[in-house]
């Protein structure tokens, strides 16, 4: 006699509405559990998102493939809601001008040094040449960074897992530093947040305020488009 539990569940887990759904919904409680901790940067929504929804898939045995399948649209979003970054910042339009030189001058400090600071290590670690080019790209927005890994001879789903790390850690400490700091300009502030973390330290950069969030969106945009000139260049003998 079959459970009818189990069959339930069987019937769910082949739909893809119920893996859509679950994101969304585990989504939405992350949000308001860090809501509520007054956005703590500890409870970090995307990190609360992650760990749930991977115990839910461990539980039930469920394999990534399946999950994608149902999951797919939010992976579809993600390039009209970075596109839409560009909507605060023609806002900022005056500011981002007047702040030209400062920006210029970051980036060119700063994305060689997200690449070179993490490789340095793993090379000095002794790591395997595989690792420390999936390395490279770890502070790019997880789509270029995956085809930027693939170009100089790193492995794709590495890149893509170090990416999520890189993104979180960096949106869970970026405030807490920046205070440590005293750096109180909040245009820096994002625009380092969206250098080193991304889309997600961009997010918890909006969250923070409107225009660290601006900024951040810049610089992750920028930092997107150096990575990828300048890594070839400097990682190809590796490949």
């Amino acid at each position: 006699m079959t459970n009818p539990n189990f069959d339930l569940w069987v019937y769910l887990a082949a739909s893809p509405l119920l893996w859509l759904t679950l994101t969304i919904g585990v989504f939405l409680a992350a949000q308001w559990i860090a809501k509520r901790s007054g956005y703590h940067p500890v409870v970090n929504p995307v990190l609360i998102t992650i760990v749930v929804v991977v115990l839910v898939l461990r539980l039930t045995g469920t394999s990534y493939d399946t999950y994608f399948d149902g999951a797919q649209f939010i992976h579809f979003i993600l390039g009209p809601a970075t596109v839409a970054l560009a909507v605060p910042l023609y806002r900022s339009r005056q500011l981002v001008k007047a702040k030209a030189l400062p920006i210029l001058a970051s980036l060119a400090i700063g994305a060689p040094f997200a690449m070179l600071s993490a490789t340095g290590i793993a090379i000095a670690l002794g790591a395997a040449p595989a690792i420390v080019l999936a390395l490279v790209p770890k502070s790019v927005t997880a789509g270029i960074a995956v085809g930027i890994a693939g170009q100089i001879g790193g492995e794709p789903a590495l890149t893509a897992v170090l990416v999520i790390a890189t993104g979180i850690l960096g949106a869970v400490i970026v405030t807490p530093l920046m205070n440590a700091l005293k750096i109180t300009d909040y245009a820096a502030r994002g625009f380092a947040a969206g250098l080193t973390s991304h889309g997600i330290g961009t997010a918890r950069a909006f969250q923070v305020n409107s225009v660290a969030g601006t900024f951040a969106g810049l610089a992750m945009a920028l930092n997107g488009l150096a990575t990828a000139f300048l890594a070839p260049l400097i990682f190809g003998f590796f490949s």
